[in-house]
């Protein structure tokens, strides 16, 4: 069973950079799934944030592209979003997920300050 567990959430000033990181273990296949963040502010959905495939393409939602990074260390079995110039709207829950098992982590806060 694929278990996986971020890092990194804290709280930050606006314009501050975080960097998350979603560590996988459990499967031989872990590390190099698709896997994604999604974050869930306070009564809104969970959304999808940033998206990496097996093959290393990267995808992300258009309020966060050119600030955000998704990339991966295979060998560490981790993926990492990168988070600079963060802003008050991206406070929320962040989670990670790995998409072959369909596996969330437990979730980490962001909080911005304005």
């Amino acid at each position: 069973q694929v278990q996986l567990v971020e890092s990194g959430g804290g709280l930050v000033q606006a314009g501050g950079s975080l960097r998350l990181s979603c560590t996988s273990s459990g499967s031989e296949l872990s590390g190099i799934n698709a896997m994604g963040w999604y974050r869930q502010a306070p009564g809104k959905q969970r959304d999808m944030v940033a998206f990496i495939t097996a093959g290393g393409s990267t995808r992300y939602t258009d309020s966060v592209r050119g600030r955000f990074t998704i990339s991966r260390d295979s060998a560490k079995s981790t993926v990492y979003l990168q988070m600079n110039n963060l802003k008050p709207e991206d406070t929320a829950v962040y989670y990670c997920k790995d998409d072959w098992y369909d596996t969330w982590g437990q979730g980490t806060q962001v909080t911005v300050s304005s």
